[in-house]
């Protein structure tokens, strides 16, 4: 637990917690809202059959980076989620939507 509370820049056990929580909620929340985006888009299983839970994914991925910075401003952990979304980004080859 010290190593990643220093590798993520934490100071305080009730912090760490605090981030938890906050990946907990955006996980659920961004699965429970692409079902709502899939009918928007009219994407079903039985359209799509094997692929429909990629596509899912698919669409869960920009859902659960809004969230992630969003509740984790509401938890008061703008800065870390902010920062922890530019590195997740820039890893993944995305680096160019963000001027630092």
């Amino acid at each position: 637990m010290n190593k990643l509370k220093q590798r993520w820049g934490i100071t305080s056990n009730f912090q760490f917690v605090i981030i938890f929580v906050v990946f907990a909620i955006t996980g659920s929340a961004s699965a429970w809202l692409s079902k709502p985006f899939c009918v928007l888009l009219g994407i079903t299983k039985e359209d799509f059959g094997g692929w429909f839970t990629l596509i899912r994914l698919i669409i869960i991925f920009p859902i659960y980076q809004v969230l992630l910075v969003a509740i984790g401003t509401i938890f008061g952990q703008y800065r870390f989620f902010w920062n922890f979304e530019k590195r997740m980004l820039k890893s993944m080859g995305l680096g160019f939507l963000f001027k630092d």
